[in-house]
């Protein structure tokens, strides 16, 4: 997979980057713009949230009261998932299913690491590995890459690539050096304002590091609208 990348799940949907990776929202993103992209040359991997309910999707109402734990913290409409119950599977299989259908090169699951979160489920570092390892199969079952958002150190083996998000701001850049040495490309994204504004050479200085460790760092709005773009490559 190239690793010159963009990502964007919400605003007016730009096409225009010159990258060999578009990140974009499997429920959003019309399959003819998959198609576009794809004719462009580029490889389209589709975002879906697959460790928590979010009240806007169009297959809301299948999750069932005992599925839901508890909100996601500064995230409006969302529950943290049991990632133990198969009514939840059935319904990430059926996600899996849409991406293949609408035409995505791969799929980025997000919230993968509800163990490490309060969650009110009694969820453990064994469940999680279960399930990403269920929903890595799963995608390589239907012909996708499947990315590894955030959840750092479980199942490189099973994940083609990494998402992650501030691995600079909290130092914990280094633990995706497995995925580097696997030659698996790391997407990581940075959103704090020093970076933002490059206060100090702040974001010269993340530049530098993010090039020396092999990552594919974007400098980019928290809401991912595209409102601003700023890339170390």
């Amino acid at each position: 997979m190239s690793a010159t990348w963009q990502w964007q799940l919400t605003g007016t949907f730009n096409t225009s980057y010159n990258v060999g990776v578009y990140d974009i929202d499997l429920f959003d993103t019309p399959a003819a713009t998959i198609t576009s992209l794809k004719a462009a040359g580029r490889k389209v991997v589709c975002y879906f949230s697959a460790g928590s309910s979010e009240n806007w999707r169009s297959d809301f109402s299948q999750f069932t009261a005992a599925d839901q734990g508890t909100p996601l913290d500064g995230w409006a409409g969302e529950k943290w998932l049991d990632i133990r119950s198969s009514n939840v599977r059935t319904i990430m299989a059926a996600r899996l299913d849409l991406a293949r259908a609408k035409g995505c090169n791969g799929v980025e699951p997000d919230n993968v690491d509800g163990y490490a979160n309060t969650t009110g489920l009694p969820l453990t570092a064994a469940d999680q590995i279960t399930y990403n390892s269920w929903l890595a199969d799963e995608a390589h079952a239907r012909g996708l890459a499947i990315g590894l958002k955030n959840d750092v150190g479980q199942l490189v083996g099973k994940f083609d690539f990494a998402v992650n998000e501030q691995c600079h701001f909290y130092n914990e850049c280094g633990d995706y050096r497995l995925f580097i040495t696997a030659k698996k490309p790391v997407f990581n994204a940075e959103y704090d304002t020093p970076y933002v504004t490059n206060a100090g050479g702040a974001r010269d200085t993340l530049c530098t590091a993010a090039r020396t460790a092999g990552l594919r760092t974007l400098v980019l709005p928290l809401s991912l609208d595209d409102s601003f773009r700023y890339s170390c490559d």
